[in-house]
């Protein structure tokens, strides 16, 4: 206790130790603690990571609470944070030695608003890892950002609790790992999907559809303007190919043969795409120390050198979203793989 019953002055310095003082013993019993670490001045790099904070900061309930949070998860006092279907939970040290349990609760997106959200995301992105790595048209960054009808929660869409004794309905703790979240959109945009429990594999699906439906489109096109050249033969070259007293017998075997022959061939392109041949995945030995996860997650990163999606490699991998999350983590931190873009890894 400080003077004139005011708390004692801690400097930054002194709550960062203590900080990393914690996170250490934490470790020795929960080796997949995963501590929030700010890079920088800023509290977020990327599109998602920035937009989640001022969604935070737009709204008048949450203005005036969130200053305290920004010091703590600024120091490292959020020493652990997981993201789960609509859930977030975080252990954040305070002034007591033992850190305070955070549980915040983020309500499931409506199913109009994320009908909405697909159609205008699917119908105008280049691709998936674009919108992931925040470059998408003004017009659905505003949609997605849209107060009520967005991807980004309302306050009457989140509820929290926390340990600690504060009788704030929003203590430092709680704003501490909302903020948290922010610098985790930064590594993977994917999860503000999980939190609003929607499937970003829809928008790949849905996007893969089109560009089949489109690619079908255009052969069937070309076919038409290839029939259309045969019809004009008989101009080219004064040939009546529909009149059979115009050619000798022999002559209307071979041309019904070849005529045959070329409409099979203009039906095969119309409704069939000749698949490109896959190259041969190079075959990479895995680090020694891998555990059994690491090796299923390494297995499929090694069939795509340009990276994987994190949401493609949990269907494929079929195991929880979290533990594929907390796996990439840990490969990340011994340098096994490496992050090209948001939401995207491949080995190193």
């Amino acid at each position: 206790m400080g003077y004139y019953g005011f708390p004692k002055y801690v400097s930054v310095a002194e709550k960062r130790a203590k900080a990393e003082k914690k996170l250490k013993q934490l470790k020795r019993k929960h080796p997949d603690i995963s501590p929030v670490v700010i890079q920088g001045k800023a509290l977020a790099s990327s599109w998602w990571g920035k937009a989640w904070n001022q969604n935070l900061e737009g709204y008048a309930d949450y203005a005036n609470r969130l200053g305290r949070g920004r010091s703590y998860v600024r120091h490292g006092a959020v020493l652990d944070l997981k993201v789960e279907a609509g859930k977030v939970t975080a252990l954040v040290i305070g002034s007591e030695p033992y850190p305070y349990k955070v549980s915040v609760r983020i309500r499931a997106i409506s199913v109009p608003n994320w009908l909405a959200l697909k159609e205008a995301a699917v119908g105008t992105m280049d691709s998936v890892q674009d919108l992931m790595a925040g470059r998408m048209p003004k017009a659905v960054g505003e949609l997605l950002t849209q107060k009520g009808k967005g991807l980004f929660p309302t306050p009457k869409e989140i509820s929290f609790t926390c340990s600690c004794p504060d009788s704030a309905s929003m203590c430092k703790h709680v704003a501490a790992c909302l903020y948290g979240v922010g610098a985790r959109l930064d590594e993977d945009p994917s999860l503000l999907f999980l939190l609003r429990k929607v499937e970003l594999q829809e928008l790949i699906t849905e996007k893969m559809t089109r560009a089949r439906g489109a690619l079908r489109r255009k052969a069937v096109k070309k076919s038409d303007k290839a029939l259309k050249k045969t019809e004009g033969l008989s101009d080219l070259f004064g040939i009546d190919l529909g009149d059979e007293e115009a050619l000798p017998a022999a002559s209307k075997k071979t041309a019904a043969a070849k005529a045959g022959a070329r409409v099979k061939k203009l039906k095969a392109a119309s409704g069939k795409k000749t698949a490109p041949k896959k190259r041969p995945a190079k075959k990479t030995t895995l680090p020694d120390g891998m555990t059994a996860p690491m090796k299923k997650l390494a297995t499929l990163l090694q069939k795509k050198t340009n990276g994987v999606p994190v949401a493609e490699m949990i269907t494929a991998s079929k195991m929880e979203p979290q533990k594929v999350r907390n796996t990439l983590y840990q490969m990340k931190q011994k340098g096994w793989v490496t992050c090209p873009s948001r939401g995207v890894y491949r080995l190193v």
